[in-house]
């Protein structure tokens, strides 16, 4: 029977059925702990947003590339490639250079903000541990800008 209620539905409101499903917005976090990544893909998903995590920023500049999300949630302190050198090279690539970064991180000095936000020019800095609403208010913030 459910197959039947499927059916009863006209093309046009399968395709804002489709549509809405298609709308969700696709932000790469792009951070060393596994676990952070969950935290914020809980966050976010109550929020029509797809998170695509990326463990490092090796594979983060992968999946930016592959991916061109709408947004991009950096850690700083990575093994492998630091948050800034994954931002440098998404500013030196002219398919990436737009894409908007908010830098979700540890390092809470005000130093460390002013450089972000002041000389690197990213578009929010996130100090960790956050509050869901911090969160939610700079993704909003940041995607309202570019809207």
């Amino acid at each position: 029977m459910a197959e039947n209620q499927n059916s009863n539905l006209t093309p046009k409101q399968m395709t804002d059925a489709t549509k809405v499903a298609e709308e969700k917005l696709k932000v790469v976090c792009i951070e060393d702990e596994p676990e952070m990544i969950e935290l914020i893909r809980l966050i976010l998903g109550r929020r029509n947003f797809e998170l695509i995590g990326a463990v490092g920023g090796r594979e983060g500049l992968e999946m930016v590339r592959k991916i061109k999300p709408k947004l991009v949630l950096l850690d700083l302190m990575m093994p492998d490639i630091d948050g800034w050198e994954v931002y440098q090279q998404m500013k030196a690539d002219p398919e990436l250079k737009d894409i908007p970064v908010i830098v979700v991180t540890a390092k809470a000095q005000s130093i460390d903000k002013v450089l972000g936000l002041h000389i690197a020019k990213v578009d929010d800095y996130v100090t960790k541990p956050f509050g869901t609403q911090e969160l939610l208010a700079s993704v909003n913030k940041v995607l309202g800008m570019r809207e």
